[in-house]
C-alpha cells in the first residue's frame, strides 16, 4: 500500500502569521558591524574580497527593472537573499531586492510560477519538479546559483528515543517489531528534503512509500506538529532541527551531510521566462546574491548574521538556536556533540554557488526512483536548459570566483553508491528499493 499523502493534513497545527516588520535594533546592530569592517579595512588598505567588485555603472548593461521581489521560507539558508538586501550589494549592481516571507514551499512555487515573485529561495528538486511538470503546474525554469550546501537534518520524536532509537538501524528494527502505521514529514513532494528523507530511509532498508506514511508540512510548522504527535519524525532545514531539541520535543537522528557530504540544497530560481525576458536584472541578482554567499561563509561574519536573519522578518527564532548549527557546532539532543565540518556552506571559494549540471541530473534520478517520473527523461538535456552555467559564469567572473572547469561532480552518498552523471538511467533504476 502506498503510505504518501502529498497534501497537509487539516488536522495539522497551523502557526503562519502575517508579515512582520522588520526588527529595527537588529538591523541597525548588522549596519554598524558591516561599518566597521569596511572602516578598519578601508585603513589598511586591504577591503575585503566581497567589496573589491566594481560598482555597477549605467549603460547598455543596465538592469531592466529597478526592484526585484524575491521569496524565502523562514530557514537559515534564507540567509544569502536577506544579506544582499540588507547590507547592500544589490546596489552594486542597480537593483533593489525586497524579500518576500513566504508561508510555504507550495506558495513560492506559485508565486514564481505566476510571477508574482521575480525569482526565489528554493527547493533544488522542486526547480526540476516544476520543470517536469510534476507536484504543480508545468513552468520553463532557471537556476541562476546554488545557496549552499549541507545544513538540514532528519528529527525524530523523543518517545522514539525511549524505545531505542538512535540511529536509523535502529529505528529498523522498531518498526519491524511494532505494529503500527509510522508518520514521517517531508516538506515538498518534489523538494530536496523528501528526497533525503527518503534516501536515508532507504539505505536501511526502510520503504518510505510503503513501510511509513509521509506527509508534507512548512518548515516552521515542524516543531508545533511534532510537539502534539502528528509524526515520528521529519526532514527539514535547519534551524527546525535545533529548534526541536531546544524546545524538548526531539533529537537529530542524521544530519543531510551525512547521507551527501556537500550535498546541493537551495538555490536562486526564477522562471526562464523572466531571465529571456530580463536577462541584465537576472544577471546584477546573480552578481549580488553570489556577493552575499561569500560574505556568509567567512567565519567571522557568521555571528552578526545569525542575528540578522533571526529576527522577526526573516527565521523568527532564538538567534542562539540559528548560531549553533550555523557555526558547526552540533549537538544531536541525546547526548553527541561535535564539530562539523561540513555544516552550511555558502560558497566554499565558488564550488558551493556553482549549478553543476550532475547536482539537477541528481533529482530528476531521484523523482524517477520514486515514482515521481513514469519515463527517464534526457537528464543532461533537462540540466542544460535550468542550470544557466553562462549567467553565473560571467558575474563569477566579474566577482573574481574560480568558475570549475567541470560542470560535473562525483560524491560517494551513504549508501556506498557513487553518484557521477555519467549514466544517470542506469543509476536511476539501479536501486533496491523504489517505486
Amino acid at each position: 500500500m502506498n503510505k504518501t499523502d502529498t497534501t497537509p493534513s487539516a488536522a495539522m497545527v497551523s502557526t503562519a502569521s502575517p508579515e512582520l516588520d522588520t526588527d529595527q535594533s537588529r538591523r541597525q546592530f548588522f549596519r554598524q558591524a558591516m561599518a566597521s569592517t569596511l572602516g578598519a579595512a578601508a585603513m589598511l588598505n586591504i577591503l575585503p574580497g566581497a567589496m573589491q567588485t566594481q560598482a555597477w555603472a549605467a549603460g547598455s548593461d543596465a538592469p531592466e527593472l529597478p526592484e526585484v521581489k524575491i521569496g524565502f521560507i523562514p530557514l537559515t539558508d534564507c540567509a544569502p537573499i536577506v544579506v544582499a538586501a540588507q547590507m547592500g550589494f544589490d546596489k552594486k549592481y542597480g537593483i533593489k531586492i525586497v524579500p518576500s516571507k513566504e508561508a510555504s514551499w507550495a506558495g513560492v512555487r506559485d508565486k514564481v510560477v505566476n510571477g508574482e515573485l521575480h525569482a526565489a529561495h528554493m527547493l533544488y528538486g522542486m526547480v526540476y519538479g516544476v520543470q517536469m511538470g510534476i507536484g504543480g503546474q508545468q513552468k520553463d525554469m532557471n537556476i541562476l546559483l546554488t545557496l549552499n550546501n549541507n545544513g538540514q537534518g532528519i528529527t525524530l520524536a523523543n518517545q522514539l528515543k525511549d524505545k531505542g532509537v538512535t540511529s536509523g538501524a535502529t529505528l529498523k528494527r522498531l518498526l519491524d517489531n511494532e505494529n503500527r502505521d509510522f508518520t514521517f514529514a517531508q516538506t515538498f513532494p518534489t523538494g530536496t528534503h523528501a528526497m533525503w528523507l527518503y534516501y536515508w530511509l532507504a539505505s536501511y532498508g526502510i520503504h518510505p512509500l510503503k513501510d511509513v506514511k509521509t506527509i508534507v508540512v512548512p518548515p516552521p510548522q515542524m516543531v508545533a506538529n511534532m510537539r502534539i504527535g502528528n509524526m515520528d519524525g521529519y526532514c527539514v532545514g535547519e534551524p527546525w532541527n535545533a529548534r526541536a531539541i531546544y524546545d524538548k520535543v526531539g533529537y537529530t537522528v542524521a544530519t543531510t551531510q551525512d547521507i551527501w557530504v556537500d550535498h546541493p540544497e537551495k538555490v536562486l530560481g526564477t522562471t526562464a521566462e523572466f531571465v529571456s525576458k530580463y536577462p541584465n536584472t537576472a544577471l546584477a541578482m546573480t552578481k549580488a546574491i553570489l556577493e552575499a554567499c561569500r560574505y556568509i561563509d567567512a567565519t567571522a561574519n557568521r555571528p552578526a548574521v545569525a542575528k540578522l536573519i533571526a529576527g522577526k522578518a526573516y527565521v523568527n527564532a532564538p538567534e542562539e538556536v540559528i548560531e549553533g548549527r550555523f557555526l558547526g557546532h552540533y549537538d544531536n539532543g541525546i547526548g553527541k556533540k561535535w564539530e562539523d565540518p561540513n555544516f552550511m556552506k555558502f560558497f566554499n571559494d565558488g564550488k558551493v554557488t556553482f549549478p553543476y549540471l550532475s547536482d539537477g541530473m541528481w533529482f530528476l534520478t531521484q523523482h524517477k526512483r520514486w515514482g515521481l517520473l513514469k519515463t527517464d527523461p534526457d537528464y543532461l538535456a533537462v540540466a542544460k536548459k535550468v542550470n544557466r552555467i553562462d549567467i553565473y559564469t560571467e558575474a563569477a567572473k566579474s566577482l573574481g570566483v574560480a568558475v570549475p572547469t567541470d560542470p560535473m561532480r562525483s560524491s560517494k552518498l551513504i549508501d556506498g553508491v557513487v553518484w557521477d552523471g555519467k549514466d544517470p538511467k542506469a543509476y536511476a533504476n539501479g536501486f533496491k528499493i523504489k517505486t
